[in-house]
């Protein structure tokens, strides 16, 4: 416990009441330090999901915070009574900064249910002595006080209490129980890293002496989901138009409801329904936060990170269609204008499963960015920022700048294994993807199409074969350069994780360069620059044509060496249980009636543990230079606490 406000009182007559109050024993020729009974305030610092005021489990290290000891609370950012509006008085929509402004730390109410769930308990220790003059108050101190909110229990009912609010002596003797919230998120941790110092002291009426006790809590960190985490929830976009688009995209939503079902997973689809921004992992990246709850089980809130593009208005519908009780939203600044549009889109952050490697410890697992080796540029500074800050998930960087869209989930996957480790590194593999082509070509069918996709309403299906793709030079270069870069990328993986060759699962794929490089291939790619009838999904064509950032889409900024995936690229799928898979549909070459593709994928992760299921996004996402996980999001388990027990 610290002790602070020390005073010198003299004693004299008439001091005896003070004496009183504060135990000390009254010397008559000496004016000495006059030590009042301690006041104790006390917090969850083991972590068990209980204050514990009458042993002392909870007091050593309340006034610090480590890893390994030291009290939680939450940042209260949801709306657990809907009460924020997403329309102004006029009915007009509120603005993106009006609607990220209100939560429940934005008033001065414990909203939603009376159990107060959001908040983290403190109890101050019962003075059963205290003297009727006595009077006590909780604040939070120091530079940070702003960031926390407390509140009381009086009377079964909770109560604010300012920092200019008394504790009576009635209710220091038989101590009270307090509620704490932290009023948002960590965001940057050089202006403030989230902990929290409330200190309770307790005085007597006049001039008689003070003593305080601090307890420091910690504010939970956002963070990320991993594969690890059984899938719970399935997002997706859901167009109204009455076009070709608008129809083939309604079929993919409902075959992925049969999916979702097929793979155990209880509550329906969630759909996006009001921007038609079918790429429903780009905008927002789900996370959580939690807290030790009672029983020392996390106490879980959601937390949905909005992608740094203020001016892609999908990101409007967390707010107003899935903010409310137990699910908060967070918004960071916007990308600056030398910072890539693309690589701020969700899809480019995936996140390691839990691991450890040498003094290093990632028990949250750690997340992943894709940035442009070649020309410097990252992911907006402000979600970098606020990532970092969070203190838990430290992102490393993969170069990606030789893909087309440059996101981290066109190549590489991390899938849940039975071995020590616990899980597994996915990643295309262009060399296989050749490899089952020339073996098809040696067996004498290189006048085999190369993709058995039909036509769909005015558009001619693909007409390339076998033996034309594998003579094309510049094919052989795209994927040539795709498994050089990808292989570069797995050595930062294993050297940051220490994973080895042996969990690695290499799955067939191939790619291609986009259009504007000429490569002669994947003519049905032009789709993309018709008119919005049949294209009205890629209006924003993976959040790139006519946005801010590069200024440009794919079709007039790409490289000539910048590539997407050819085959629809089967690691850019969805995990939807720990031993199911749902992929897209290959559309390969069919040879002796089976897909090669869809032959050699499903092996491979047949022998990874996983069955695998296939849907078609050929129109929908896929000549979009997307696929299913582009097209879908999901909502993951949180039971794990992130921080260890003391």
């Amino acid at each position: 416990m610290h002790t602070h406000g020390w005073r010198r009182v003299a004693l004299a007559t008439g001091m005896a009441g003070v004496l009183a109050a504060t135990g000390a024993t009254a010397m008559a020729d000496t004016a000495a330090p006059v030590r009042a009974k301690a006041p104790d305030l006390r917090a969850d610092v083991n972590r068990d999901g209980s204050v514990d005021v009458g042993g002392d489990s909870d007091t050593s290290g309340e006034n610090t915070w480590t890893a390994q000891r030291g009290a939680v609370l939450l940042p209260n950012i949801d709306d657990d009574a809907k009460r924020c509006p997403v329309k102004d008085s006029r009915g007009r929509p509120l603005s993106d900064a009006e609607l990220a402004r209100c939560n429940d730390a934005s008033d001065t109410k414990v909203n939603g249910a009376e159990d107060a769930a959001d908040l983290a308990r403190l109890r101050t220790v019962p003075l059963p002595d205290a003297a009727d003059g006595s009077r006590g108050t909780v604040k939070a101190v120091g530079a940070e006080a702003k960031k926390a909110r407390l509140f009381v229990k009086r009377d079964g009912r909770w109560a604010l209490l300012k920092p200019t609010d008394k504790l009576t002596a009635k209710e220091l003797r038989s101590g009270v129980e307090l509620g704490v919230e932290a009023t948002d998120v960590v965001r940057d941790a050089s202006r403030w890293n989230g902990l929290v110092t409330v200190r309770f002291t307790v005085t007597v009426t006049g001039d008689g002496p003070a003593r305080s006790d601090d307890v420091v809590l910690r504010t939970a960190p956002v963070l990320t989901h991993h594969h690890l985490q059984r899938a719970q929830e399935v997002l997706v976009t859901k167009v109204k138009g009455a076009g070709a688009y608008g129809r083939d995209q309604r079929k993919f939503v409902k075959a992925l409801a049969e999916q979702v079902k097929a793979a155990g997973i209880g509550k329906p689809l969630t759909t996006f329904t009001k921007y038609d921004d079918v790429w429903a992992q780009d905008f927002v990246e789900p996370g959580y936060a939690s807290m030790p709850g009672p029983g020392g089980k996390p106490r879980t809130m959601r937390v949905l990170i909005r992608s740094a593009q203020l001016d892609r208005p999908a990101g409007r519908e967390l707010f107003e269609k899935l903010r409310g009780p137990d699910v908060g939203v967070v918004q960071v600044g916007k990308a600056g204008p030398d910072e890539e549009w693309t690589l701020n889109s969700m899809g480019n952050l995936e996140t390691i499963p839990p691991y450890t490697l040498g003094d290093k410890s990632y028990p949250a697992g750690r997340i992943i960015q894709g940035y442009r080796k070649d020309t410097g540029s990252k992911p907006a500074k402000s979600m970098r920022t606020f990532l970092k800050s969070q203190g838990a998930q430290d992102p490393l960087l993969l170069d990606t700048s030789w893909l087309a869209v440059g996101h981290v989930d066109e190549f590489v996957q991390f899938l849940p294994a039975d071995t020590g480790r616990g899980w597994r590194i996915g990643v295309a593999d262009p060399k296989a993807g050749v490899e089952l082509l020339r073996k098809a070509q040696r067996e004498g069918h290189g006048g085999k199409k190369m993709f058995s996709v039909p036509g769909g309403p005015g558009i001619p299906a693909p007409k390339e074969t076998i033996d034309k793709v594998l003579g094309s030079a510049k094919f052989t270069a795209d994927n040539k350069l795709a498994a050089e870069r990808i292989e570069a990328n797995l050595a930062v993986l294993k050297r940051e994780t220490g994973v080895t060759d042996a969990e690695i699962v290499r799955v067939p794929g191939l790619y291609v360069r986009d259009d504007a490089g000429g490569s002669g291939l994947s003519s049905s790619r032009k789709l993309r620059r018709l008119g919005p009838d049949s294209l009205r999904a890629f209006n924003q064509l993976r959040g790139d044509e006519g946005r801010s950032g590069s200024g440009t889409g794919p079709s007039t900024r790409a490289a000539a060496w910048q590539n997407s995936a050819y085959v629809p690229g089967a690691v850019n799928g969805v995990l939807l249980s720990p031993t199911r898979y749902l992929a897209p549909k290959q559309w390969g070459p069919v040879i002796g009636g089976k897909d090669i593709f869809t032959e050699a994928v499903t092996s491979v992760y047949a022998k990874a543990g996983f069955t695998t299921s296939y849907i078609d996004d050929w129109y929908t996402y896929h000549i979009g230079m997307g696929e299913v996980h582009c097209g879908t999001n999901t909502l993951r388990d949180t039971g794990t606490p992130w921080w260890p027990k003391a």
